[in-house]
């Protein structure tokens, strides 16, 4: 049974934060489970969030909410070993609108750190904003 793969030791780190404003809009505000708080990125392409686990994982599922007018529209998740090379795991096409959207991941390889790379934004400085990010799966034996 797949189960969150973001725990307290999981780090995380993201592209950008809209005017540097952590305290009000940073990463931590992605997996706190407040629908009133979010991560939100500064302006520009390719936003992104990394998340590396204290062991090894497989991914099965990515659950995102974004903001509609400021979600990513084209997506892909990307994975690696820990002393690794980041590689492709698959593409992700949200909608754009504000429900929790869920994409199953098939076959994924065993990974210690995933990297969610937002290639484009429904908006159009770029700008992304994500109420909350889940990625679930299994520890890898």
């Amino acid at each position: 049974m797949a189960s969150s793969l973001i725990c307290s030791e999981t780090q995380s780190r993201v592209s950008s934060v809209l005017n540097r404003d952590v305290k009000q809009f940073g990463k931590k505000f992605m997996f706190d489970c407040n629908e009133e708080t979010c991560w939100n990125s500064d302006q520009g392409e390719s936003q992104w969030v990394s998340l590396e686990f204290p062991q090894p994982v497989r991914v099965s599922e990515v659950k995102v909410q974004f903001q509609g007018g400021f979600s990513g529209k084209t997506c892909r998740l990307e994975g690696c070993p820990k002393d690794g090379d980041l590689t492709l795991i698959t593409h992700f096409y949200p909608e754009d609108n504000n429900s929790l959207q869920r994409f199953p991941i098939q076959e994924a390889p065993a990974v210690d750190k995933v990297k969610i790379v937002f290639e484009n934004s429904t908006d159009f400085f770029g700008r992304i904003i994500v109420y909350s990010l889940d990625v679930l799966g299994e520890q890898a034996l």
